[in-house]
């Protein structure tokens, strides 16, 4: 189904399909076994394979075969997911508004950013800023 800026809406992923496609997107690619073993509380080798499967089919995921091993690979690229993700978490939880999740993200009590960071950051916005984004 079409969102209202045209883009097809990715389908919707069970929180064990999530789980499994976060593994596949740090790892790059991975095994059955690879996805079980980074799980918390992990399902059977079974419930996993089944759903890594479901992944293929909603096309979130590919895989290859090497020898009798089946290794998956996110479809996605990673920088194109985090984009989306970023645009998810700033749309939910920031009302739209990217100076406010910046702002939050600076803002951490627990973040220590140090002035380097800081720099390059505001670097990017003067960047962006001429660039008329």
């Amino acid at each position: 189904m079409p969102s209202p800026n045209g883009s097809k809406q990715p389908p919707k992923l069970s929180r064990r399909e999530r789980e499994c496609l976060d593994v596949l997107f740090q790892r790059g690619e991975a095994t059955v076994s690879d996805v079980q073993e980074a799980l918390t509380d992990p399902p059977s080798y079974s419930a996993v394979r089944a759903t890594l499967n479901v992944l293929v089919e909603k096309g979130q995921a590919t895989y290859r075969q090497e020898g009798p091993r089946y290794v998956y690979l996110p479809t996605t690229p990673a920088e194109k997911a985090r984009t989306a993700a970023v645009r998810h978490l700033i749309n939910t939880f920031f009302n739209g508004s990217t100076e406010q999740a910046m702002a939050a993200l600076v803002e951490m009590a627990d973040a220590r950013t140090p002035r380097e960071t800081l720099e390059r950051l505001a670097r990017k916005v003067g960047t962006a800023r001429k660039e008329g984004r």
